[in-house]
């Protein structure tokens, strides 16, 4: 036994809300250094390495946590209803039809790229296919889906959907901060060159003053401080809708189970599993209740609760990783590659074709790509104004991202 090694779950609950604290206080900082660090290595990353290397060092126990369990089971749903019940759909659609196109072709683009990427390297590799089928690449390719179509949330879903490997997962995660970040520094490079850029797709600039317009009818009211009426309310909406998902997916996972063996045949064996089900009704839930007044908790934090539930569930995946089992891949860099090309192409195309601005490109394609974080600093890149751009459209991708990961994963199947 290890005498030094953390096995109490409320010392380790701690120790992480200490480590996201200052993960979140570093990553606000102005000071150069620690922008440099995060400009290389996303403060995301870090929520995953730093548990796995007190893991990997024994100083907590990863498998005997219950931590991980909760994570997954509560704060995972109840994150996806509160990211999801603040999409202003209305809003999104009032972007105009050129917008949309371009956003969604991006969207298929990654839905199709990666099972075509996947088979692509697997053809000319004999060796990748073999390690590919054996170890089930597939499986940690499909959170890449889900984390450039719907951000963290539905790449966490789909990891456990589809149980992806702690050691593979990591592996994942690098691969997509690197490919995502080379295409992002190309966009803000592309964004002061736009004028040449629209200039050979035919397009008409005049069309993003539309959109400015657009953008400010649907302008809402500042934030307001939350008082404990409204933190009680965001708890509520968060986990009673969860609770409610958790209560209706093992019904409807039971009506599957009777045709177990045609689903897998099919590649659809997840589709009997509760908790497919409880992310695919929180996601539900969450759209429904954006059509109402809840979508007002924006202003009032709803979105940070999520997003602190969702980096906590992080570092309890990461206290799962042994460091020492992981290795570079460079057929899964080359599947990421070939993929984001494919993405980047069809957008291109699409943009040529119905003479769309760059702007639809780099701002339709960095919502896919880096969701809320990144989306409205590249819209910012060409007007100021246009940031909400960015936002309203990650928040799109944030009500797609699992379904979409869903599908693709199932033509993965074909081609693994």
């Amino acid at each position: 036994m290890n005498y030094l090694q953390i096995e109490n779950d409320s010392i380790i609950a701690g120790l992480f809300l200490i480590i996201l604290a200052g993960l979140f206080f570093s990553a606000d900082s102005k000071n150069v250094i620690w922008k440099k660090l995060y400009g290389i290595i996303p403060p995301l990353l870090f929520c995953y390495l730093i548990p796995g290397f007190l893991n990997s060092y024994h100083i907590i126990n990863g498998e005997t946590s219950g931590l991980y369990r909760f994570a997954t089971n509560y704060l995972l749903p109840a994150s996806l209803i509160l990211l999801l019940s603040t999409a202003n759909l209305k809003a999104i659609f009032g972007l105009g039809n050129k917008a949309l196109i371009i956003f969604f072709t991006g969207s298929v683009g990654i839905i199709i790229g990666g099972p075509i990427s996947l088979y692509v390297v697997s053809f000319f590799s004999d060796s990748f296919k073999i390690v590919a089928h054996d170890v089930g690449y597939w499986k940690g390719l499909v959170t890449i889906t889900g984390s450039w179509i719907g951000g963290s949330s539905s790449q966490l879903a789909l990891k456990e959907i589809y149980g992806c490997s702690e050691e593979l997962f990591v592996i994942i995660l690098v691969i997509d901060a690197l490919v995502a970040n080379i295409w992002t520094a190309l966009l803000f490079y592309g964004a002061g060159i736009s004028h040449k850029i629209d200039a050979w797709l035919g397009a008409d600039p005049t069309l993003i003053e539309d959109v400015k317009k657009s953008i400010l009818k649907f302008k809402e009211t500042k934030d307001k401080p939350a008082d404990l009426k409204d933190l009680s309310f965001i708890l509520g909406i968060g986990f009673g809708g969860a609770a409610i998902a958790h209560g209706c997916s093992g019904f409807v996972s039971k009506l599957f189970i009777p045709h177990r063996d045609w689903l897998i045949s099919h590649g659809l064996e997840p589709f009997a599993s509760q908790f497919l089900w409880l992310i695919l009704l929180s996601t539900t839930i969450g759209i429904l209740l954006s059509f109402t007044r809840v979508r007002k908790m924006e202003k009032l934090g709803s979105t940070d609760f999520a997003t602190l539930f969702i980096y906590f569930l992080i570092m309890t995946i990461g206290m799962r990783l042994d460091l020492f089992n992981i290795g570079a891949n460079i057929g899964l860099l080359a599947v990421a590659g070939i993929w984001m090309l494919i993405h980047i192409i069809s957008m291109i195309v699409a943009a040529k074709i119905i003479k769309a601005p760059f702007f639809f490109v780099a701002v339709g394609s960095q919502a896919n790509i880096g969701g809320v974080a990144t989306a409205p600093a590249v819209a910012a890149a060409f007007h100021p104004s246009l940031a909400p751009v960015g936002v309203l459209l990650a928040v799109l991708s944030h009500v797609i991202g699992t379904y979409a990961g869903i599908i693709s994963a199932w033509l993965m199947r074909f081609v693994e």
